[in-house]
């Protein structure tokens, strides 16, 4: 499917396969290694990348995003927690190429992601941004996440220590009744 809104004209967004790992590896290893997007510091192996992909069935979900057949950036829900009680729950993950960032390729993602989220049932997003990133903060806002709060110093990268900023998104209930949803999976 080719997004059409305005900001993001020309990227396709579709589901991620295990084909698509060397690119998915290759745009998070460039924010591993160039940004504090994530507190991973080493690389992720081929190996490694395909084994997160294969992991990530239903209802978790990788999305890629394509300029001209080439991924230029992906996105995923993966559970907040193993606890049961946070089925409903899902993180929301946005990575997008150097090459691409500011181009409308992060909001396209994210925007089929927050559909793929409610259409499985979530009730809540959860997204962590390391402070400080003002694109990603106007990502999350622009598509109705709050910050619900700053965990201060938590993460050790680029000698220096990094703050992460908690954004939230309720989904619209989608039972007639109007009582709430179940996770999946729950009953």
């Amino acid at each position: 499917m080719t997004v059409t809104d305005r900001a993001s004209v020309g990227y396709s967004v579709r589901s991620a396969t295990v084909e698509d790992a060397p690119p998915i590896a290759a745009i998070y290893n460039d924010a591993v290694a160039t940004t504090v997007a994530t507190f991973d510091t080493e690389p992720r192996s081929l190996e490694a990348q395909r084994a997160w992909l294969e992991q990530h069935r239903t209802p978790w979900t990788v999305l890629v995003a394509e300029d001209a057949g080439t991924v230029v950036g992906w996105a995923s829900l993966s559970p907040w927690s193993d606890r049961k009680a946070y089925a409903g729950t899902a993180e929301v993950s946005v990575y997008v190429a150097a090459t691409h960032r500011g181009r409308g390729c992060g909001g396209a993602l994210m925007d089929r992601l927050v559909g793929a989220s409610d259409a499985a049932g979530f009730h809540t997003l959860i997204a962590r941004v390391a402070e400080p990133n003002p694109a990603s903060r106007r990502l999350h806002e622009r598509r109705g996440f709050v910050s619900v709060g700053v965990m201060h110093e938590v993460g050790w990268k680029f000698d220096r220590w990094v703050d992460v900023r908690i954004f939230q998104r309720l989904l619209a209930p989608a039972r007639s009744d109007g009582l709430p949803r179940s996770g999946p999976g729950q009953s």
